[in-house]
């Protein structure tokens, strides 16, 4: 049995529209892209190479500004991000002590 596009079971367009819309990305959403040779990886693989920060105006992505590197880039995207480590001098962690657990080795 063949389906008509007149039968009443069809959705309505504005009802349509509205779905798409709550499914696609916000305008306004931010991304930082890795400014290196080779296709993007993870943000964190090279911390030291500078990042584009691109915005989403609704049909594409747009330039806004140049992070220094990974950390800055995530201050940019989310400054309510938490800080990120700093190696303090003279500092060292309490070394692991001798324990029989599965994780170790002999």
């Amino acid at each position: 049995m063949a389906t008509h596009i007149n039968e009443p079971t069809d959705e309505p367009l504005h009802r349509w529209a509205a779905r798409r819309e709550h499914r696609l990305r916000p305008p306004g959403t931010r991304k930082a892209l890795t400014l290196s040779a080779g296709p993007q990886r993870a943000g964190h693989v090279d911390p030291g190479v500078p990042r584009l920060i691109v915005e989403w105006d609704g049909y594409q992505w747009v330039p806004v500004m140049l992070a220094e590197g990974y950390a800055a880039a995530r201050r940019l995207l989310d400054p309510t991000a938490p800080a990120e480590a700093v190696e303090l001098p003279g500092f060292s962690p309490a070394p692991l002590r001798a324990g029989h657990g599965r994780h170790r080795r002999p």
